[in-house]
């Protein structure tokens, strides 16, 4: 099981980085153009620190999947990727509604991308990381 955690963590984190990519590049950058005043300046951010906080994220969440999830299938791995996308999504977009003058806008579009992304991620650890059981079979 441990070859295909380690697969399903680099197939998450190479999903979420092109998902990240897309979202917060192309679709959002209108938004974050207009909103330039509550973020760093390009030259500023540290992209590196973003790709480990990514693979970070990417770990734990095939992690606890493949540990502590039990029977694996992709139904179960759809329904972890909802569930923590939901719980993911509503922290990211609406928490950080809360305290940052964010458009409410930019908030439901963090919680659908991180809805999206997560289930993705969910997707793909129920398809790839199977049981000791299933693996024999």
């Amino acid at each position: 099981m441990l070859k295909q955690t380690i697969l399903a963590v680099i197939a998450v984190f190479i999903a979420w980085s092109i998902l990240d990519f897309l979202i917060h590049g192309v679709l959002l950058k209108s938004t974050y153009q207009e909103t330039a005043n509550l973020w760093r300046p390009e030259d500023e951010m540290n992209m590196p620190l973003m790709s480990i906080v990514t693979l970070v994220f990417s770990i734990c969440f095939v992690i606890i999947y493949s540990y502590l999830i039990e029977p694996k299938s992709l139904s179960l791995g759809i329904k972890y990727g909802l569930i923590l996308g939901i719980a993911t999504g509503v922290s990211m977009g609406f928490g950080s509604y809360c305290y940052m003058p964010i458009p409410l806008s930019l908030a439901f579009s963090w919680f659908i991308g991180s809805l999206v992304e997560i289930t993705l991620a969910g997707i793909i650890v129920g398809y790839m990381v199977k049981s000791l059981e299933e693996q024999k079979a």
